[in-house]
């Protein structure tokens, strides 16, 4: 459910309103990055939650893990370091966790849709498959979203890796600049600029096994389907975001 304005305990001073921007933005709830619908302080905080952080359900369970139950907390338990079982990175903030078999995992990856369709492009959600990632080329690790013609897999792992490793330094060096204002201006169109391309990636993949032609198309395919995964990796899974980031990822 959807509400246009809430109150929130991880920022109490204000109310948090619901927008929809192209920007990307970091989440100050699970310290991941998000696009397009977030919850943002009314008093212009720079405070913003992605909609799976700002209103989480209490409990959940998740069809990977039968046996668990994942409950909401503000922060990981316990001293140890912690990661996330479905994209390998760490947990730093707001996560599910599941106290009896210790699995962890962001509000977004929890909320990742079992299945993206789009026209032809039909994806799903795996824990594990025996085919090559289109970006790391090798098989397993973590969540993949496979095509239902079963010819392109993408970790949820590399997908991360692709976005949020290269926005690292920038939301560091700008939250240690104090800088947050900019990232819906200027900052923001410098951290759209360095969203990576997997275009070469996958020519590099299939040109091997095919003609140029069909290189060129299958590359088109499998990039459409990596707009998608991106889109939901993001926290926000819409064929809107999938466009935006199609054309971040051609510049």
């Amino acid at each position: 459910m959807r509400y246009n304005e809430i109150s929130h305990f991880s920022h109490p001073q204000h109310n948090l309103k619901f927008e929809h921007s192209e920007a990307p933005f970091k989440c100050d709830g699970c310290n991941e990055a998000g696009i397009g619908s977030r919850y943002k302080c009314a008093a212009s905080c720079n405070f913003d939650l992605h909609t799976h952080c700002a209103i989480p359900s209490p409990s959940i369970s998740h069809p990977f893990y039968t046996k668990c139950s994942f409950q909401f907390l503000a922060r990981p338990p316990g001293p140890v370091a912690r990661y996330c079982n479905a994209c390998e990175k760490d947990v730093s903030g707001f996560v599910y966790h599941c106290k009896s078999c210790g699995f962890d995992l962001h509000p977004c990856c929890a909320k990742l849709p079992m299945a993206l369709h789009d026209g032809d492009i039909k994806l799903y959600l795996y824990r594990k498959v025996s085919s090559s990632c289109h970006r790391c080329g090798r098989k397993g690790r973590s969540w993949s979203y496979r095509s239902s013609c079963k010819k392109y897999n993408l970790h949820v792992a590399c997908v991360k890796e692709m976005l949020v490793d290269s926005w690292q330094e920038i939301y560091t060096g700008a939250c240690r600049r104090g800088e947050w204002g900019d990232k819906y201006s200027g900052g923001g169109r410098k951290i759209e600029t360095r969203i990576p391309s997997l275009k070469d990636t996958l020519e590099t993949h299939n040109h091997r096994k095919k003609k140029r032609g069909k290189v060129e198309k299958c590359c088109e395919v499998a990039a459409l389907a990596l707009q998608f995964v991106i889109s939901a990796v993001l926290g926000d899974p819409t064929t809107l975001i999938a466009g935006v980031v199609g054309s971040l990822m051609s510049k």
